[in-house]
């Protein structure tokens, strides 16, 4: 077959790796900086069935490029070769430095689906719960960046819960869930609502970033907006990638009824051990992530910053007491902006 691959790869030039990845190359290297992280979580206390974990993050995420293809060879289609970079995602509490999470993985790009200008690429992640993930997208390249670009205008996030197989709600609308209000005092939101950064007895920062944090709690993304004030982002990555090619949403010209909210090469799925299947089913995730180059004072000195959110839908069978148990979607919403670091590139 002439368009068969080599059995032989050698590791390429580096120009060649950084060309092969497309819009992914701009990852390779380290970065690090803050973010937020908001999720509803099973509590075993025999108080309530839930617990709202809030908690002001700091990340470290590095990125290796592979330096040769990885052949996907086929017969009822032809051969493809992907590029892709590993990953190691480690996130700890701001305040605490108690750890949070950690997820090894692979990005891929992959150049037979280029057309129009965008790039599919996916992501491959494992997460020590017991979960394994495949999200797939496009990248697209934004240069130049309108004025004013705001995150909170393409990807606000949504955290209230909602039933099972119903429209995900508008993003700002207020949950069931009593923790998810600040102004409720009382020990059925106080009780089950943990300060950020400081578990369990700290005090809750009135602001972060100037937000209010009941802003920031009914829409993470307002965080990366307000990261933004003061820069400019001359051109930008924008990676966009789901496990679903769509989920319905409410309708925001009339709420009774719903709208599909697409994501352009999206599929994939999550998978579970049994345990969490029972208690904490991770079903959906969508995600999305800039790649800016920011704007300094002279061309030399700009810099690479990587914002992302990223939304996983955990579904439970319960709600706060005392309704009757019912099957709910829980989002679970993390924020962060990151900059590249001295070390790696």
């Amino acid at each position: 077959m002439a368009n068969a691959i080599s059995s032989f790869r050698p590791a390429r030039k580096r120009e060649t790796v950084t060309q092969d990845l497309g819009l992914l190359a701009e990852l390779s290297g380290t970065w690090e900086g803050q973010g937020f992280n908001l999720i509803a979580r099973p509590e075993a206390s025999g108080k309530s069935p839930l617990f709202l974990e809030l908690n002001q993050t700091f990340e470290t995420l590095t990125f290796n490029a592979i330096s040769s293809s990885i052949p996907n060879r086929g017969d009822a289609v032809p051969d493809i070769e992907l590029f892709g970079l590993t990953y190691l995602q480690k996130v700890v509490d701001l305040v605490t430095q108690g750890a949070l999470h950690i997820e090894p993985g692979i990005w891929v790009h992959i150049p037979s689906g280029d057309a129009g200008g965008n790039q599919r690429v996916a992501r491959m992640g494992n997460i020590p719960h017991g979960n394994s993930l495949l999200a797939q997208g496009i990248a697209l390249l934004v240069d130049p960046v309108p004025a004013g670009f705001d995150p909170d205008k393409t990807a606000p996030a949504t955290t209230a819960p909602f039933h099972q197989n119903t429209p995900m709600p508008l993003p700002g609308t207020p949950g069931a869930f009593k923790p998810f209000n600040l102004s409720d005092l009382s020990p059925a939101a106080v009780d089950f609502r943990t300060p950020v950064g400081n578990p369990p007895n700290g005090q809750i920062p009135a602001t972060i970033l100037g937000l209010l944090l009941q802003d920031v709690i009914n829409d993470p993304v307002k965080l990366l907006t307000a990261a933004l004030n003061g820069q400019v982002i001359e051109k930008m990555a924008v990676i966009e990638i789901s496990t679903i090619a769509s989920i319905p949403v409410v309708d925001p010209a009339n709420p009774a009824k719903s709208i599909p909210k697409n994501f352009p090469g999206g599929g994939g799925g999550i998978e579970n051990i049994p345990f969490l299947q029972t208690n904490a089913d991770a079903a959906t995730m969508f995600a999305t992530f800039w790649i800016e180059e920011i704007q300094g004072p002279t061309p030399d000195t700009n810099f690479f910053q990587l914002q992302y959110v990223q939304t996983v839908f955990l579904n439970f069978p319960i709600i706060a007491p005392p309704a009757t148990p019912v099957p709910f979607t829980w989002p679970h919403v993390s924020v962060a902006t990151l900059r590249k670091v001295f070390g790696g590139q």
